[in-house]
């Protein structure tokens, strides 16, 4: 390629190969891809050589023509989907994790308030996935026990719960009211 070139435009091109290469790479993190642009930014200046107009900024013209390179590179490597063809499937918003998350905290702070032996049978059947046979081993207790613990504190919990949510819902009907009122 250099042999094309006078030898002014030899010494001057050669002399910046690297600094372009080092920006290139700096750019892309490709080896590869930065000679290529490297190399293609030093073909479009040889055949622009006569459009530059003040030597002095030779380096801020090939800079400008690596620039537009790079760019080039990624309007090729860009897909070209339209926006509005694309469906968006994420069901997890926002709103949906919080609302997840203040309900794990409930379950928790109602798992807290069963006694103990309804807390640990829940926690291993209902949450852990353990059977009744091996949570009865677990805790050295008859299965009967198990399963009546189980009962008596599900019993409980989904009391706890709908307290809760009743409270919850009376607040903020309250709230609204007083929102409605001002």
């Amino acid at each position: 390629m250099f042999s094309l070139f006078t030898n002014s435009k030899q010494k001057e091109l050669k002399s910046k190969r690297e600094q372009l290469y080092r920006v290139a790479y700096s750019w892309c993190n490709d080896e590869l891809l930065a000679d290529d642009l490297t190399n293609e930014t030093l073909y479009k200046a040889l055949e622009k050589w006569s459009n530059l107009r003040d030597k002095s900024s030779i380096n801020s013209w090939l800079f400008k023509i690596l620039a537009n390179c790079w760019y080039d590179y990624l309007r090729k490597v860009k897909s070209s989907e339209n926006i509005d063809d694309i469906v968006f499937i994420e069901h997890e918003t926002p709103e949906l994790l919080l609302q997840q998350q203040e309900i794990i905290i409930q379950v928790r702070k109602a798992i807290s308030l069963l006694p103990m032996g309804q807390r640990q049978i829940i926690t291993l059947i209902d949450l852990e996935g353990f059977s009744y046979e091996d949570v009865a081993s677990i805790l050295s207790i008859p299965i009967g026990t198990v399963m009546s613990r189980l009962s008596r504190g599900r019993h409980s919990l989904k009391e706890n719960l709908l307290k809760k949510n009743m409270s919850t819902k009376k607040n903020s009907f309250s709230e609204t009211m007083l929102r409605s009122v001002k």
